[in-house]
């Protein structure tokens, strides 16, 4: 009987040396011209160390079954295997390896002809009873090799041959990995909203929650898999028998992320933890019509950290109902888990939600209110945590919030809880970050319901709701601040406020210089007339009384077009109208001189105009209608409205065919695209610089009546006696 091997044992990588190996590899791809920029080389490095990675662990999952003397079934065969081809330093290399990975049909490394290593790897499947192998096959289908020379390429897989992978590990080896990546990809890409979440806030949210064996846990934005690797360890612990880890295996961690990087990640994290075979969908989660999800789309438990600040495309927002469509990601995925939420809980337990937002979505109008207020009166808000700010330090400094809400109740009290920092500092930081045992007392009072705190305090459902806002942004009554403050002390409180404010601008000033440097090579652009892009259109419409109609307005100074109201055909005078669409450019051809124009939103949809004013299509095959909306806020496009409307000061009507013959210089689709996003950036930053000025303004009184306070005596009053809340400050104009 032959001599039955034991498992393999690897030498753990450090975190240390991970990133000298990283660093090393980067430099070579540097000399690769296939690759341009940590956006290529980034995701280079990440299905090499999954091949890498998935080798060590079958590795270790062979010994341990031939151990107790059971069969292995490989996910990935030779001559495939990492061990195969990668291993040997001396190995294929040059334009073999080339052909090896890249190939339809090649030469292998036993001398056969066979697949290439990517065609074989997309082919794998299930058939073997191992469900790992759809794992691999999804993942590579959309992995590239960008690499044109196979040395270098060689000797990038000879350096990440270093990294040994274990299981006993935890999150060390792992977490340094995806962390170092993930600031990586924030560095080359921008900040696109994604960062990685403290693993103290993971460990509490699940805590919170606490997922059930026997429930269905969602991540529907997972990103490296925090939250679904928590709420496995936690739902591992209730595993008794075989069937429960079936159930634990097969039924339990759900996930989506459309991003290959961080998509790999969350595959090799998961896979790491035990996981069999991860189900985490490839696709855009915001791609469904949120109407088509029903009951056995729905899921008992929700955690994630949704992406915010950017924008999803037309054809997502199409797929939520019209007065809460938004370019927001965050908004569009807080529609997306209250819908995925299942109506009648798998036990007596109801189902739940626990979310990251960011400031913003507790307080702005338009879409966001009608949300909140969604939130209050259909499900039970229980709980809301207010962060502070450097909780995600180094990738944010925008404060955020974690909303608790369960299905099948309305709200009745929402429990508040604000989280300070010790008290021998004033921020959480990148070198001083959050620790689990900071949300001691966070945990106990939230498991409680209790408000037993300075720092947790109740708010009736009824006073949010009786809000026209629904504004959430509440302040803790319990801290009354009184004039007994030391004028060095008020003086720091408004330094910190300033401070704030200098950071939103130059955040501001950062974007501004990203802006100029897309739009640097302006030579390139092409010129367009207008009357090429945009085509007048005349939909007629014969207003009726008894019929409710859309009316629009367009604002002066280049501030856009927006829903007026709506109103019975039996209040509007001029019965001859026309109907404008979601995504038209629309001017007034009495004050386009004065910058009366812009896109018709989406709420505004089918809305009538008289025939003081035009509307026209975009063709948006050259433009972009964002873009255009952003072209035509500029002082050279007013100027052609100017010039177009000629004639004496109260008879200036814009006259079309000069208006047409205009040229304008746009660049192609996708930088329109990567300017309107930063333009998006930009004012969303600036409206919360705004807010916080006037906040500051409001404020400064009180403060100062403090020092007068302390020096001459007087009655003692509230510091916030004269402040307005900030929420209030925040205009109507500022995008959802």
């Amino acid at each position: 009987m032959p001599r039955k091997s034991s498992p393999i044992a690897l030498a753990p990588t450090t975190a240390q040396s991970l990133a000298s190996l990283l660093k090393s590899a980067r430099d070579i791809m540097r000399k690769d011209k296939g690759l341009n920029g940590d956006l290529d080389r980034l995701p280079m490095l990440t299905w090499i160390m999954f091949l890498k990675f998935l080798d060590d662990l079958e590795l270790q999952r062979e010994g341990e079954a031939q151990l107790v003397g059971k069969k292995f079934k490989p996910a990935i065969e030779p001559p495939y295997r990492w061990r195969d081809w990668a291993a040997k330093t001396d190995g294929t290399t040059g334009d073999e390896l080339l052909a090896f990975i890249n190939s339809e049909e090649t030469t292998l490394p036993n001398a056969k002809k066979g697949a290439g290593l990517f065609r074989y790897l997309r082919t794998l499947t299930s058939s073997n009873g191992d469900d790992r192998r759809e794992v691999v096959a999804t993942v590579f289908k959309g992995v590239q090799n960008r690499m044109v020379s196979g040395y270098l390429l060689r000797d990038v897989i000879n350096k990440l041959n270093g990294i040994n992978f274990t299981a006993s590990d935890e999150l060390h080896t792992l977490g340094a990995l995806y962390e170092s990546m993930l600031r990586e990809m924030r560095d080359a890409a921008g900040d696109s909203g994604e960062f990685y979440t403290p693993r103290a806030v993971v460990r509490l949210m699940v805590a919170v929650t606490d997922p059930r064996l026997g429930e269905t846990v969602l991540d529907p934005a997972s990103g490296t898999g925090g939250f679904l690797v928590e709420a496995f360890n936690h739902i591992s612990k209730q595993v008794k028998t075989v069937a429960d880890r079936r159930v634990l295996q097969d039924k339990s961690i759900f996930g989506g992320e459309p991003k290959i990087l961080p998509y790999l990640l969350c595959q090799m994290n998961l896979l790491l933890h035990g996981l069999d075979a991860p189900q985490i969908d490839p696709g855009n989660s915001l791609r469904f019509k949120l109407t088509d999800i029903g009951e056995r789309d729905r899921v008992d438990v929700i955690l994630t950290n949704p992406p915010f600040g950017g924008e999803e495309e037309k054809g997502i927002q199409g797929n939520f109902s019209e007065d809460k469509q938004t370019a927001e990601t965050a908004l569009l995925f807080l529609q997306l888990i209250m819908r995925k939420l299942r109506r009648q809980g798998s036990s007596a337990r109801p189902s739940r939600a626990a979310v990251i937002v960011p400031n913003t979505t507790l307080f702005y109008a338009g879409v966001a209110a009608r949300l909140r207020r969604e939130l209050v009166q259909e499900f039970n808000l229980w709980a809301v945590l207010r962060l502070p700010k450097g909780v995600f330090e180094p990738y944010t400094d925008i404060e955020t919030n974690i909303l608790f809400f369960d299905h099948g109740r309305t709200t009745k009290n929402i429990l508040y809880y604000r989280l300070n920092p010790p008290n021998d500092r004033k921020q959480y930081s990148k070198t001083q970050p959050l620790r689990f045992e900071e949300f001691q007392e966070c945990l106990e009072l939230l498991s409680k319901r209790e408000d037993a705190s300075p720092n947790a305090w109740f708010v009736d459902a009824s006073q949010v709701l009786a809000d026209p806002k629904a504004i959430l942004d509440l302040h803790n009554p319990k801290i009354v601040q009184t004039t007994s403050e030391e004028p060095a002390v008020v003086v720091k409180k408004l330094h910190s406020a300033a401070h704030q404010i200098a950071n939103s601008l130059e955040r501001i000033q950062t974007e501004l210089q990203q802006l100029k440097l897309l739009v640097a090579d302006q030579a390139k652009w092409n010129e367009v007339r207008l009357d090429s892009v945009l085509r007048r259109r005349k939909d007629v419409c014969d207003v009726e009384d008894g019929v409710v109609y859309k009316r629009l307005r367009i604002q002066v100074k280049g501030r856009g077009v927006r829903l007026r109201d709506e109103c019975d055909g039996s209040k509007i005078g001029t019965k001859r109208q026309f109907v404008v669409s979601a995504g038209q450019f629309v001017l007034s051809k009495i004050d386009a001189r004065n910058a009366a124009f812009g896109i018709v939103p989406e709420e505004a949809d089918g809305a009538i105009i008289t025939g003081n004013f035009w509307a026209y299509d975009v063709d948006e095959a050259v433009v972009e209608p964002k873009f255009l909306q952003c072209l035509t806020r500029s002082d050279a496009f007013i100027h052609f409205c100017a010039i177009s409307s000629p004639g004496a000061t109260n008879r200036r009507y814009l006259q079309e065919e000069l208006f047409l013959n205009q040229t304008v210089t746009i660049p192609d689709l996708p930088l329109q695209q990567r300017i309107c996003d930063l333009l998006a950036k930009i004012e969303v930053v600036a409206a919360v610089a705004e807010r916080d000025l006037m906040a500051l303004s409001k404020r400064a009184p009180a403060l100062l009546q403090s020092a007068l306070h302390t020096v001459f005596g007087g009655e003692a009053r509230s510091l916030d006696e004269d402040a307005t809340d900030p929420s209030e400050e925040v205009d109507d104009e500022v995008p959802d």
